[in-house]
């Protein structure tokens, strides 16, 4: 049984901030609380307090402020000799280095932080950091690596009842299945997470859900249209609680439904706007992925296979030196489907 989803990075004063408080709202508190903890010289709050603003400043695409905030919380638990709140400030900074296709500083900031999150006695920080290396893992393919470990988090969320953690595992698990091509389970893992986070509340679990669930759809039953009505659902969330990310991710995978479907000038469309907002938000990983749908649809309509070939080596070589190894493989597939191995390789 699961109780209502709760959002563990709200800490301190901000603890009364709701798993789908709007990112706009939780920053301008966040900080308000903040300044208010520097003035009064308490570190501990300072830290905790600047961990919120560090998390919605990345969930907002704002990397720079994000990465300045999640440094200052480190300090500010350091000085006050918080461990469990430095375990939290390197997971923000993990995340973020992640999400900026950093994975080297992604891998040793968040192994840190379960490190330090055991030591500090926090088993919610050690989960999520324990849950951060292997979502890392399974965005560079690695999924023999950390399938294990998807598994062994989702066990632990299920054990505590934390639906918010369950629901991600889930997902994390859903997509390899759906990544290594067993449709029906993806779909029924995508399913259950759906469940679980409409009736725990999360509305950041169920939009990621149902852009799965939108995918699995799409590519197994070619249910085009209601693929896309999922996706205009977990749009609206994702435009009403300013999650930036995901309202990119959402807009790529309505590229990808568009272009499974033949209309490739609307899935150029939306290829064009999941690049542009992904490259706001310094998002190589989503700038990549939309930049290979933009590649294809574009030869769909009429380009010259010249460049379409040079677009996709270019794309090949990015991704071969960022570790994105189910990336590539799908620029390798494109290069097949358009008979362009030998042009990329020239």
């Amino acid at each position: 049984m699961y109780g209502k989803a709760f959002a563990p990075e709200y800490q301190g004063a901000l603890t009364t901030l709701s798993v789908n408080s709007s990112l706009v709202d939780v920053l301008a508190e966040g900080t308000e609380r903040l300044r208010e903890a520097e003035r009064a010289g308490r570190p501990g709050e300072a830290a905790r307090c600047g961990l919120a603003v560090a998390e919605a400043h990345r969930r907002l695409g704002h990397v720079e402020d994000a990465d300045r905030a999640w440094k200052a919380s480190y300090r500010a638990a350091r000085e006050a000799g918080d461990t469990a709140a430095m375990a939290w400030a390197l997971w923000s900074g993990g995340t973020l280095a992640r999400q900026r296709g950093a994975f080297p500083l992604a891998w040793r900031l968040l192994g840190l932080a379960a490190e330090l999150g055991e030591r500090g006695g926090d088993v919610v920080v050690r989960g999520y950091s324990l849950a951060g290396l292997a979502e890392t893992g399974r965005i560079q393919g690695d999924y023999a690596a950390v399938g294990r470990l998807h598994e062994q988090l989702l066990a632990e969320a299920r054990k505590r009842g934390e639906a918010r953690h369950t629901v991600w595992a889930l997902e994390g698990i859903a997509q390899m299945h759906r990544n290594t091509g067993d449709h029906d389970k993806a779909y029924a893992l995508f399913q259950e997470a759906a469940e679980i986070a409409e009736r725990a509340d999360d509305r950041r679990g169920h939009a990621w859900a149902l852009r799965g669930l939108a995918d699995v759809l799409s590519v197994r039953d070619g249910a085009t249209e209601r693929a896309l009505e999922l996706l205009a659902e977990a749009e609206a969330t994702c435009r009403e609680m300013n999650l930036s990310s995901a309202l990119a991710y959402n807009h790529k995978m309505q590229g990808n439904v568009l272009y499974r479907a033949g209309r490739y000038a609307e899935a150029r469309d939306r290829y064009e706007l999941a690049l542009s907002e992904f490259r706001t938000m310094s998002e190589p990983r989503g700038e990549a992925l939309s930049r290979l749908g933009l590649a294809k649809s574009l030869a769909r309509l009429g380009r010259d296979r010249a460049e379409t070939a040079a677009e996709l080596a270019d794309l090949a070589r990015t991704l071969e030196r960022s570790g994105l190894r189910h990336a590539r493989e799908m620029v390798a597939r494109a290069q097949r489907e358009f008979a362009l191995d030998a042009e990329a390789v020239r």
